[in-house]
């Protein structure tokens, strides 16, 4: 009976993970808030239907690259992005890009949980609806159901589906949240620190639904958690200052870092 060594098995890994195509490519990514420069020719390549997590102390860039990547630093009055990110081979910063679609396609949950001020059922049908891809009664019943499966909350809400989506848990308004953003059926779902306005139950549900997402969803997650890290992304990446440390598997990351600064700040040495 052959049994693979340990260092072969982490080498078939990589080998395996390497083969992953690129969902979305960041190509010299720079972001200015008016005079300030806030993330410094960022190259990043994110892979198909794997998590990746971005780490680093706060004000590092994490959040403003996670933004550039469905374009939400739109939103902010002076605000500029340089170099170039492709979705499929699609430049999201060309003109003639759609950003309603883009953001269709990109879909986001935020820090803190907010569903719209409606019911659990109308919060999930908004986006199918107003993106024309349910019509009827059967369709839009079709479509609530099986995202509220796809975000582990169906058993948890189906006999009050017409109650507010407001009146729930923080865990399961969060879990609302990402059902709402998978309703549009996106290709990627950004996490922007999904769980720390949560308690330690809910983080698990949260963390264990990702795990289960990326067979269909391609994932970038910011996180301050180091174990959260470790726990849900397969890719890591390293934020300091403004500038991508390094980027590598999870468990190199986390094992054996190529850059000081990445061993320095998982030790707790900074942050």
């Amino acid at each position: 009976m052959n049994i693979m060594s340990e260092a072969a098995v982490e080498k078939a890994l990589d080998q395996k993970m390497n083969t992953v195509p690129y969902k979305m490519i960041g190509k010299d990514v720079s972001v200015y808030y008016g005079e300030k420069r806030a993330l410094f020719d960022v190259n990043l390549n994110i892979r198909e239907n794997t998590v990746t997590a971005l780490i680093g102390p706060s004000g590092c860039g994490k959040s403003t690259f996670l933004r550039t990547l469905n374009r939400m630093n739109d939103t902010i009055e002076n605000c500029r992005v340089t170099g170039k990110i492709t979705l499929d081979e699609d430049d999201i910063y060309d003109p003639a890009i759609d950003v309603v679609e883009l953001r269709a396609r990109v879909g986001m949950v935020f820090q803190k949980p907010n569903p719209f001020p409606k019911s659990i059922f109308d919060n999930v049908a908004y986006g199918p609806r107003i993106h024309g891809l349910a019509r009827t009664k059967a369709e839009f019943d079709e479509v609530v159901e099986t995202s509220l499966h796809k975000a582990g909350l169906w058993n948890e809400v189906k006999d009050r589906l017409h109650e507010p989506g407001t009146g729930l848990s923080g865990g399961q308004q969060q879990r609302l949240c990402i059902a709402r953003a998978v309703a549009v059926s996106p290709e990627v779902i950004l996490m922007d620190e999904p769980c720390s306005a949560l308690d330690p139950i809910a983080t698990a549900k949260v963390e264990e639904l990702i795990h289960e997402l990326r067979t269909n969803f391609t994932i970038v997650i910011v996180t301050h958690s180091m174990q959260q890290a470790a726990r849900v992304s397969q890719r890591t990446a390293m934020f300091h200052l403004g500038n991508l440390v390094e980027e590598n598997d999870t468990d190199k990351m986390f094992t054996n870092p190529d850059d000081q600064r990445t061993q320095d700040y998982i030790m707790g040495r900074f942050g």
